[in-house]
């Protein structure tokens, strides 16, 4: 069963459902028919989009009648079917979300030219009515969508609430409120919406981009009384063979969903021209964030662990090769793709090949970017049987619950695999695999408990594990990250967790790398592994600014390689870009060793920088 809503804010973000005006178009259905009158003619066609967006995993739905009022539905000569219209939208909706999902009873503005015709009177009169009949229909919220001016945005939020007091009202404003000569901010927005004591309040209709940057202002201006939702839509849309098309990716309007849940906002979702794929984009995004269903486990009460059950860890040195080089020497790490089939031999070759010139150990890959490859595991143990070289192993809180990851870590341990990454993962990418989910019981925090743990003898439910791990324990940092604080915040959490070491991303910009580390400079020191990956080619680096979420190249960086027109000239200029990059790191007290991404498995490459560097 759902809980209140504001209640379930309070604890969690909610994912909205899409824009249900794009996506009656999408049927085949053209603009000069009335949309909210399909509840009554072509029920089947709502229900199944409500039905799609659910499937993408949006938490709250939608009605069908955004323009449902007795004014609109005039001019389609449906002036006495208003109420008909609004009771069978709920009706469609509710039967999708039964008792789990929130159904939004939908408001949109009344049209500029009849705004300026009609006394306000009459405007509100149209609003509280309609809001009479999706409150009495059940409907757990009512959204005010889309409304162009602040002025009759409050006219309908009086109406509603006037009417049904009761029920709680979720308010939006166009973003395009915000632009020309207006004045209109968004701090001054919510401060306004707050006075009229709304709960849940934010802009839609914007492009992705353009609501981001409006978020800063809405989340300082709501602080702890407003919840602030943003609904952007798929960007501005193209006339495609007759038929207006949005054309921004799933990944892409997922990304900026993201960093918006990361500023803060409470609820996300998408209005015109975001389709159930993006919503489901969107829905793996949010769960590599922040799981957002809470996980309640029954179970027979378990005393706490007393002192003679908690083990002490096994000293760091003992624990395996790679803990002895820590803090003791620049370390080299190369990280090894496993391969996306059943033969391991090339990359056992390419651990050999490593080995033999230097590299002190190698990391293993656990299904990158979400593609379907061998398990880390396994390769690690095929590298051992005929490789000396220590390996680390990632692991990704993505595809197993916790349940599954604690049997494969103590697994891992008692097949001599005693180094962890332990990351949070990139969520499913739609593609090859568009039927897969993502699990995400803890994060990468939460796995740095959970391994400390077994270190412990303890289990993940802190029950005597008979023995105890040896783990080392490291995890992952992005200095470049949009939002800088958060990024620096999650890295004190994992030290304070008991993070050993920490691998950054891919470091171009010693700028960002320095004021990262300053940030961090009061948090207990770990060794730190400086990310480098040479870059091959421009269109290599307009590649990871594009489809890599967290990775950028700097503009000057671009421009360097772009002033060579031969792709080998621009490999010798990837080669020189990491090589100050790594020079440049190490100086830093902080940077013990170096990861290192081999573009393409070329191995050789690396060699050639490392050596440059001065650090073989």
């Amino acid at each position: 069963m759902k809980e209140p809503l504001l209640e379930a804010l309070a604890k969690r973000v909610l994912l909205a459902d899409g824009g249900m005006g794009s996506a009656i178009y999408a049927q085949g259905f053209f603009v000069n028919q009335c949309y909210d009158e399909l509840n009554l003619s072509q029920p089947a066609v709502i229900q199944k989009i409500h039905r799609e967006f659910a499937r993408a995993g949006a938490e709250i739905l939608t009605t069908n009648t955004f323009g449902a009022n007795r004014i609109q539905l005039k001019s389609f000569g449906l002036y006495d079917k208003w109420e008909e219209i609004n009771q069978r939208g709920v009706e469609l909706a509710q039967e999708v979300a039964e008792e789990t999902l929130y159904v939004a009873g939908c408001i949109g503005p009344v049209p500029r030219a009849e705004e300026r015709q009609l006394d306000s009177s009459r405007i509100a009169a149209a609003f509280r009515e309609q809001a009479l009949v999706l409150a009495d229909s059940g409907v757990d919220l009512i959204k005010l969508e889309s409304f162009h001016t602040l002025d009759q945005l409050q006219l309908a939020y009086e109406a509603v609430t006037n009417a049904a007091p009761e029920i709680p009202v979720w308010v939006s404003l166009l973003a395009q409120a915000f632009n020309g000569g207006n004045q209109l901010s968004p701090e001054w927005y919510i401060t306004a919406v707050k006075r009229w004591g709304a709960q849940l309040a934010g802009v839609d209709g914007g492009s992705a981009p353009e609501l981001l940057d409006l978020v800063p202002g809405l989340v300082k201006g709501a602080g702890d009384t407003v919840k602030v939702a943003v609904l952007p839509s798929a960007g501005l849309p193209e006339l495609v063979e007759g038929r207006l098309l949005y054309l921004a990716s799933p990944e892409y309007l997922a990304d900026y969903a993201r960093r918006c849940v990361q500023k803060g906002v409470s609820v996300i979702g998408g209005s015109g021209g975001v389709t159930p794929a993006m919503i489901r984009e969107m829905d793996s995004f949010l769960r590599s964030i922040q799981p957002r269903k809470v996980i309640t486990v029954i179970s027979e009460p378990v005393p706490e662990p007393s002192e003679e059950e908690s083990l002490p860890p096994i000293p760091l040195e003992e624990r395996s090769p790679f803990g002895r080089m820590l803090g003791n020497k620049f370390v080299i790490s190369v990280e090894l793709d496993p391969p996306k089939g059943v033969d391991a031999t090339k990359s056992v070759q390419g651990a050999k090949f490593l080995y033999e010139h230097g590299i002190d150990v190698i990391n293993i890959a656990d299904g990158p970017r979400a593609t379907g490859r061998m398990s880390p595991i396994a390769l690690s143990v095929l590298v051992k049987r005929e490789v000396p070289i220590d390996t680390i192993i990632h692991v990704c809180a993505r595809d197993r619950n916790l349940l599954a990851l604690q049997m494969d870590l103590i697994s891992a341990n008692a097949m001599g695999i005693r180094n962890l990454m332990l990351i949070t993962g990139d969520p499913p990418k739609m593609g090859m695999y568009p039927d897969a989910t993502a699990v995400f019981d803890v994060d990468s925090i939460g796995l740095v408990v959970n391994c400390n743990r077994l270190n412990r003898g303890l289990d993940f439910a802190r029950r005597p594990l008979k023995g105890q791990t040896g783990f080392v324990i490291g995890v992952g940092c992005n200095p470049g990250a949009a939002d800088l604080d958060r990024e620096a915040e999650r890295y004190e959490q994992k030290v304070l967790a008991g993070a050993e070491y920490v691998f950054s991303q891919p470091i171009y910009d010693n700028g960002l790398l320095e004021k990262f580390l300053d940030k961090i400079k009061h948090v207990k020191p770990i060794p730190f592994f400086v990310g480098i990956l040479p870059l091959v080619s421009y269109k290599n680096a307009e590649f990871f600014n594009n489809n890599v979420p967290g990775m950028q190249v700097p503009p000057e960086i671009m421009k360097r390689l772009a002033r060579h027109d031969t792709k080998e000239k621009q490999q010798e200029e990837g080669i020189a870009i990491a090589t100050e990059a790594l020079v440049e790191a190490r100086r830093h007290p902080l940077v013990k060793g170096a990861y290192i991404f081999p573009a393409f498995g070329r191995y050789d490459r690396i060699l050639t920088m490392l050596e440059k560097a001065g650090v073989r």
